[in-house]
């Protein structure tokens, strides 16, 4: 292989021009003739027997030229491109200028690696919120135990905020019903606020087996647009009504639920425990800070390629956890009104960020000559095994080594931002703890743009 030319054509592109001559096309043109001659027929020769000559001069000299060109360019071009020390981040085109007995010539032009400018990545200042555990927050979390473990059982009285009522209920407007109007056998917690205003509070008072009419208006901003600011009159039977009931926060309360013999042990670990969580929060909005801060003084012009494929990735995820849930990404996405390619453009924005603040990260890798060791890979691979309940062999086999080792080193790179970085501390203003949900990742736009449709008779997120 020689590399003859390696010019930039455009931003973030580059032609390579790779010539391969001599002993290496020759055994590629022989070993092309030894695969094929058995499949090639040749007049007063039996297949397989007819001579070399034969067989170019009945079927051209470059009979078997593409072949041998297509078992040797691969290796051509990554031998040529670790020469002209560029980094791909898409597939080349290949154009084949030239083909004779001697050898071949083809271009190669493949997007590249940007040039990225980081300046002033070091002495970045940045406020870090510092959150405190307080007692009002270990009661909480102890009423949320509590709650999670909590009983429900039918009464046979009246309903009250904070029962739950299993109803039917029918909705007309004006007489006509609705779409998504009715249903049976229906669990309204009272007090949820999850229904239409007004909704709920018609329902305390009643006990199982009465029926009513329960006269409500839908929201202006309700998202049924034929339906927003209508008032609606729902025919409702209460099927039955059910209590909550709390466990009792005592020492038999704490050996239930954990492997503490008293509640005073176990509150002592929820408090250890939010600390640490909350250290861990704190550490990752610093992290977030930093990085916001780095791509300020970040210059690159981007690749599209990087971008678009970046998106392929966080949508393959997205579509993994939808699939979880019996739901297929098609299916979904036709049923938020879309298509796939508007569906995965509201993945770009937070892509590109992604993608920029890899080779920001990796630049200043590359600055301060972050060496990674051996050592370092090996505890990486461990990691991720962990976590995932694998071998760390296992793990090495689908993950190259040169790949986990850059992570690594780009994590050291976040280390060394925030070790000279300028950090003020900020206790941020207390605030009643939010109703758990559960843990999700961060949110895209795109998933922030399609919500599931809910019943009729329930009202829109606030």
């Amino acid at each position: 292989m020689k590399l003859k030319e390696n010019k930039k054509t455009d931003k973030n592109v580059v032609e390579l021009t790779v010539e391969v001559k001599g002993s290496d096309f020759k055994n590629a043109v022989d070993a092309a003739f030894r695969k094929n001659i058995s499949k090639m027929t040749v007049p007063g020769f039996r297949r397989g027997k007819a001579p070399r000559k034969m067989i170019e001069r009945l079927y051209g000299e470059g009979v078997f030229y593409d072949e041998a060109i297509n078992a040797l360019y691969p290796t051509a071009y990554d031998e040529a491109v670790a020469e002209a020390k560029i980094t791909p981040v898409d597939r080349p085109e290949i154009e084949v200028k030239s083909v004779d007995a001697e050898g071949f010539e083809f271009v190669a032009k493949v997007t590249v690696k940007p040039e990225v400018e980081v300046k002033n990545y070091k002495g970045i200042k940045v406020e870090k919120n510092v959150y405190n555990v307080t007692e009002t927050t270990v009661k909480y979390e102890l009423e949320s135990m509590r709650r999670q473990n909590r009983r429900i059982i039918d009464v046979d009285r009246e309903a009250k905020s904070g029962d739950t009522v299993n109803i039917d209920y029918d909705g007309s407007v004006d007489g006509v019903p609705f779409d998504g109007g009715k249903a049976e056998g229906y669990d309204l917690s009272l007090g949820s606020n999850t229904f239409i205003p007004g909704f709920e509070d018609q329902l305390i008072g009643k006990k199982a087996g009465d029926e009513c009419d329960v006269n409500v208006t839908f929201p202006e901003e309700y998202h049924a647009e034929e339906l927003k600011g209508k008032a609606a009159v729902f025919k409702v039977k209460v099927n039955g009504v059910k209590e909550i009931q709390l466990p009792e926060a005592d020492d038999e309360f704490a050996k239930d639920v954990s492997e503490f013999d008293t509640l005073a042990e176990l509150k002592a670990d929820i408090k250890k425990k939010l600390k640490e969580q909350n250290a861990a929060r704190s550490e990752q909005e610093l992290e977030s800070a930093l990085v916001d801060e780095l791509l300020k003084n970040t210059e690159v012009d981007i690749p599209p390629v990087m971008i678009a494929r970046k998106a392929d990735s966080m949508m393959a995820e997205f579509e993994q956890r939808l699939s979880g849930s019996g739901i297929k990404l098609a299916d979904y996405v036709g049923y938020m009104g879309t298509d796939i390619d508007s569906f995965k453009k509201n993945y770009e924005p937070e892509a590109e960020k992604q993608v920029k603040t890899r080779l920001a990260l990796e630049k200043i890798v590359e600055l301060e000559n972050i060496v990674v060791s051996d050592e370092d890979t090996d505890k990486e691979y461990q990691a991720i095994a962990d976590a995932y309940k694998m071998k760390a062999e296992d793990v090495k086999r689908f993950l190259p080594a040169d790949e986990v080792a850059m992570d690594v080193a780009v994590g050291k790179a976040v280390e060394l931002i925030k070790a000279n970085a300028e950090i003020t501390e900020k206790k941020p203003a207390a605030k009643k703890p939010a109703a758990k949900k559960p843990a999700t990742e961060k949110k895209t736009t795109a998933e922030k743009k399609t919500t599931a449709k809910k019943p009729a008779a329930e009202k829109t997120a606030k």
